[in-house]
């Protein structure tokens, strides 16, 4: 900051008649020399030491920290005093007073928050932005992409013929004698032909029609977002990046729970639940009873279908609870459903309505506790007008097909997974496909809250198949916990992998055969992705102030075998 002026130090008030410039000279060039002549000394670890031997004190008063507390202590040491009139101390003192409202600089520290409340730091910001979102796509890296064309992808299919005990075909005894006489007429002729030889084996069979679908999502980056972006991140090479692996994670999601309409020769939607009852009781350990004064609940769920959506809303039922109470929503979940969502209302007398019944969550078998403080804000029943289970531009995933009708083997269990007998609902399941299609399955997919539930029930086991073994170098650092990999199919000696699957819901797991267990089937794979169009990136000509970006693909999912395949649902979280 520049000095204040000579006229502005030692000028007189605007009233009195103003100073020669000589005088303001003299009096500026008086103020420096008594500056000048002010004592100074450099206080050093030495003269310390000599004063307090001396007994002399060290002045530490606090010293000025702005320009205008320096200049007042200047003006207040007894060497300006004798150097300056008592009327030029009076002018000194009184220009300084209104200097000091008229420059802030004077009286203020420059500090983290001054003169600028943001500081004059430098901003460390890192770049460019930490991508943290997750991204697994395991089944589209398993599935084999294959090349399809026209509107659908079609194949036929022999079930069964006679002696394979499928598709229906009875089986026979070949047994003949030398008077044997069989019918060998042509179908459709009225001249039946008996010739001496074993009767006729019979086939069954069906073709299958799978629909393409088109498949797109898209993005946009504004110009501005773009160039001011510029030396932290690209922002289109980020829109791009994203809209990819938004496109692969929304077809993985497809491959696990799609599900297309009947009118496009798919499963179709999912029902509402049946038979909703429910029961208030008192909250037993680790249940928080519902909080809130005493009233009526009011309930309707719907079939949970997972990513994509959920059925109609059931009917509606009500229970009183007093104080201490849980509720439990009980229902029968129909065929396809990944289980249920609870929508609650609470009032002291009147149903108050699909608009106040808030979304209290979702239960992965057929009974959902409702406890502690009752929802009171978002999704709520009134916004589920029509069914979202099944997509006219879609396919049926691996969960639709795996609990349909043509699934090998289906088990709703509506119970937590056995500890005495770990593992043994997917026995039934491994002795059950075997029986009806000889099937030997690969692995299963589980939720991982399931998985770990199939690894404690081990631990808590009654049987004695489980054991824990520590050897000498363990002693001090014991490794803790056990996880199921495989599960040794009893039936045909084989190893079934168990994985967990990043976006499976809790309470379901699928059974699934990557390869068929027998020759000449003329199916190398029995799930495959047929696109006619694989996924593709498209950059949108510049039509505004934006840069637009869209993927696409245009295909479908086939499953050759459904009944090589199965389901165990509604197993009851730990």
């Amino acid at each position: 900051m520049a000095l204040p002026t000579a006229d502005v130090l030692f000028g007189e008030s605007p009233d009195a008649p103003r100073l020669a410039k000589t005088d303001l000279a003299d009096r500026f060039d008086n103020l420096m020399k008594a500056v000048d002549a002010m004592p100074t000394r450099h206080l050093d670890l030495a003269a310390m030491n000599q004063a307090f031997s001396q007994g002399r004190g060290i002045d530490f008063t606090p010293q000025p920290t702005t320009v205008h507390g320096a200049l007042v202590k200047t003006l207040e040491s007894p060497e300006i005093a004798k150097s300056l009139s008592p009327d030029q101390l009076s002018s000194l003192t009184a220009a300084l007073g209104q200097l000091k409202s008229q420059a802030p600089d004077m009286v203020k520290d420059i500090t983290n928050s001054s003169p600028i409340a943001s500081g004059l730091v430098a901003f460390d910001l890192e770049s460019p932005a930490k991508m943290l979102a997750p991204r697994p796509t395991p089944l589209r890296n398993r599935i084999p992409r294959k090349k399809g064309v026209g509107l659908s992808h079609r194949f036929k299919v022999i079930s069964g013929y006679t002696g394979t005990g499928t598709g229906g075909v009875a089986t026979i005894h070949p047994g003949i004698s030398d008077a044997t006489q069989t019918n060998f007429a042509p179908q459709g002729s009225g001249n039946p032909l008996y010739y001496a030889r074993g009767p006729k084996i019979s086939y069954a069979g069906y073709d299958v029609v799978v629909p393409y679908a088109q498949f797109s999502v898209s993005d946009q980056v504004t110009w501005s977002a773009q160039y001011q972006g510029q030396g932290y991140q690209d922002i289109r090479q980020l829109s791009r990046t994203s809209l990819l692996y938004a496109s692969m994670l929304l077809e993985e999601r497809m491959f696990l729970m799609g599900r297309g309409t009947s009118a496009n020769n798919f499963l179709g939607a999912v029902a509402a639940p049946g038979n909703v009852t429910v029961t208030a009781r008192a909250a037993a350990a680790g249940e928080t009873p519902i909080s809130g004064s005493a009233g009526n609940v009011y309930v309707k769920v719907t079939s949970d279908a997972g990513d994509f959506g959920q059925s109609v809303l059931s009917g509606m039922v009500s229970v009183a609870v007093s104080a201490g109470q849980v509720v439990d929503v009980t229902c029968n979940l129909p065929a396809g459903a990944l289980g249920q969502r609870v929508y609650v209302a609470t009032a002291a007398s009147a149903d108050p309505g699909d608009a106040a019944r808030f979304y209290a969550g979702r239960s992965g078998y057929s009974t959902f506790t409702i406890q502690g403080a009752l929802p009171n804000s978002g999704a709520v029943a009134a916004s589920v007008v029509a069914d979202t289970t099944a997509y006219t531009n879609g396919y049926d995933g691996i969960l639709p097909i795996c609990t349909g009708p043509q699934s090998g083997y289906t088990r709703q269990l509506n119970a937590p997974l056995s500890t005495s007998n770990p593992g043994g609902e997917f026995q039934t399941a491994f002795a059950a496909l075997y029986q009806s299609v000889k099937a030997d399955p690969d692995r299963v997919l589980f939720n991982g809250s399931d998985r770990k539930q199939l690894s404690d029930s081990l631990k808590s086991a009654s049987s004695s198949n489980y054991r824990l073994t520590l050897t000498q170098d363990e002693v001090s650092g014991v490794t803790l916990g056990d996880v199921v990999n495989t599960i040794i199919n009893e039936v045909t000696g084989k190893g079934v992998t168990v994985e967990v699957h990043p976006w499976m819901p809790q309470g379901n797991t699928a059974i699934l055969s990557d390869t068929l267990p027998m020759p000449d089937t003329d199916v190398s794979d029995v799930w495959a992705a047929w696109n006619v169009q694989d996924l593709m990136g498209v950059d949108w000509p510049v039509t505004q102030f934006a840069y637009e970006s869209s993927s696409y693909w245009l295909g479908t999912m086939v499953c050759y075998a459904p009944g090589w395949n199965g389901a165990i649902t509604g197993i009851k979280a730990a």
